[in-house]
């Protein structure tokens, strides 16, 4: 962890909308989402939603833990695992230190993968490889109300807290958890495959709050990036159904290197934008043989 001073965090005045002002002034230093930031935290010491508080901040007073929660975001702790949550798709999942904090870009992924299902309804199998938290398998399974998933994770810690999201998701007697390394040792086919594999070169610098707090295991990925790409795609042929699909997240100029690793692999690569219009997904598939 990276060694440096923090300022000490004043006392906060009573008033919640000052309170904020003042908290995200200190936090512009560590946070590109100082004011986001400021009012989360405030929302949850005081124990309610941000867009309640927000509505109407003149009903509460500032608690007395919110400078707590200032100061160890100015450590740079990421205020997902100081709040104990991060919303993703539709669900609320818990998160904290050992696990991957979900991100908006990774909902590409969901929305591709709706997008060429032909009926949600049908029972689907759906494989989450690197599932983290639960995040893209527990999204998946509250769109396909038919399917059914698993989810593999080499950290028993993730698994922890996949399973309890699945159980605040209701979706608990749909999914089956596992440790293992990627596809390995799975005998099973699976129609949709869901993957946010680390893509990160190792000597690339990341904020603090991530490489500080985050699990390198679950970001880095070699010199560039790309080891568990190399790793991931042959095992699909063995890991998906007829006419299944892979979907993987990518670094935004992964997108041509990714998708030539797919082809020599028998698979086309179809790309998908995130929200900033960055490539951000594959959907991989078999390439027809020609006879």
């Amino acid at each position: 962890m990276t060694n440096k001073t923090v300022p000490v965090v004043p006392s906060f005045p009573d008033d919640v909308r000052a309170a904020i002002r003042a908290a995200a002034q200190l936090l512009e230093h560590v946070s590109d989402s100082a004011r986001l930031d400021a009012e989360y935290l405030m929302a949850h010491a005081l124990g309610v939603e941000r867009d309640r508080l927000l509505l109407d901040p003149t009903r509460y007073q500032t608690p007395n833990d919110y400078a707590a929660f200032i100061q160890r975001r100015l450590a740079q702790e990421p205020a997902a695992y100081i709040v104990g949550y991060r919303d993703f798709w539709t669900l609320r999942l818990a998160v904290g230190p050992g696990v991957l904090i979900p991100r908006p870009d990774s909902e590409t992924l969901i929305e591709a993968m709706l997008g060429a299902c032909d009926d949600v309804q049908a029972p689907l199998r759906v494989l989450d490889l690197g599932t983290g938290p639960g995040t893209l398998l527990l999204a998946a399974l509250s769109e396909l109300p038919s399917a059914t998933g698993l989810g593999v994770d080499a950290s028993a810690a993730a698994l922890e807290f996949a399973r309890r999201n699945a159980d605040a998701a209701g979706l608990s007697r749909r999914t089956d958890f596992r440790l293992g390394d990627w596809g390995a040792g799975i005998d099973t086919q699976f129609d949709i495959i869901l993957c946010n594999p680390p893509y990160i070169g190792d000597d690339e610098i990341l904020q603090a709050d991530v490489a500080d707090y985050e699990p390198r295991d679950a970001l880095f990925a070699g010199p560039d990036g790309l080891d568990d790409y190399r790793r991931l795609i042959p095992q699909f042929d063995d890991l998906l159904a007829d006419n299944g699909m892979a979907l993987l997240e990518i670094g935004y100029t992964q997108a041509k290197v990714v998708g030539d690793l797919a082809e020599k692999a028998g698979f086309s690569a179809r790309c998908f934008a995130d929200l900033a219009g960055r490539d951000r997904a594959l959907m991989l598939k078999r390439i027809a043989s020609s006879e």
